[in-house]
């Protein structure tokens, strides 16, 4: 269930800033579509979920070293509970807020993706997508096709700070160590069957693989890379419109250059 990652963590004394940015679909326990787009029972159970798999990882990065946690609420419609926040960071959610990573800069040692998913189009990704579910978006990044983790990781990699962690399914897992490398510590929380059905790990389990996860981490940074794209960004987007109800959907594709990663999502 975890992949491995070994070093000893910065010297003693000196800080070690650590941004966590979250999803809700790759949470322990989630599966279904209705669990992170509808208000209910469901959404709220799925919420709780999420905030185990925080509060384990927040628990291992400060055992770890991390002397300074700032965890970004990063799903679409809100996930955090208030009450179930660990102790040991600050918490960021709610809208509008400043740019997609809000409050990431230089100072963090590194980034962890808590929760994430695999890219769309993924057979074995649970709730695979890439920012929309809805419209099927895909993108292209000088000619390489990138899911959500590649795009955080690519705006972190701005600020030359490298992606440490990432805890999600196993096709999650396998796409983060395809784009950041096997000294990126991957913490799986379930097995994928297909884009609504998994193989769930019991949750006492996956917490204790995720606070063991997260401690590597720390020890990892050194050897840990800034994810980073080349400037101009070649950038190609495909994505689904529908015209009119009860019409089948056609697809769309944009083109374009970046000039700047941090203005990578406004395309």
């Amino acid at each position: 269930m975890v992949g491995c990652a070994t070093r000893q963590s910065s010297a003693v004394g000196k800080p070690v800033r650590i941004y966590i940015v979250t999803d809700l679909e790759g949470a322990s326990g989630v599966y279904q579509f209705a669990q992170t787009r509808e208000a209910g029972p469901l959404n709220d159970k799925a919420k709780e979920y999420l905030m185990g798999d925080i509060a384990a990882v927040v628990r291992g990065l400060r055992a770890g070293g991390a002397t300074d946690i700032v965890v970004l609420d990063g799903h679409g419609s809100g996930a955090f509970v208030p009450d179930l926040m660990a102790p040991g960071a600050k918490y960021i959610t709610g809208r509008p807020r400043s740019g997609p990573l809000t409050d990431l800069d230089g100072s963090f040692a590194g980034m962890v993706q808590v929760a994430a998913h695999a890219m769309n189009g993924t057979a074995d990704g649970v709730l695979c997508h890439t920012q929309s579910s809805k419209t099927e978006n895909r993108y292209w990044y000088n000619g390489v096709e990138s899911g959500e983790q590649a795009q955080c990781a690519a705006i972190a990699g701005g600020y030359g700070v490298p992606t440490i962690m990432v805890t999600g399914d196993e096709a999650a897992c396998r796409e983060a160590t395809k784009f950041f490398g096997p000294d990126c510590v991957t913490v799986a929380v379930k097995r994928g069957l297909s884009r609504e059905a998994a193989e769930l790990y019991p949750f006492d389990e996956v917490r204790q693989a995720l606070y063991k996860g997260a401690k590597r981490a720390v020890a990892a940074i050194g050897k840990c890379k800034p994810y980073k794209l080349s400037v101009p960004i070649q950038a190609r987007k495909e994505y689904q419109v529908s015209d009119k109800p009860g019409e089948p959907p056609r697809k769309v594709t944009k083109e374009g250059t970046i000039d700047d990663v941090l203005k990578l999502l406004n395309f």
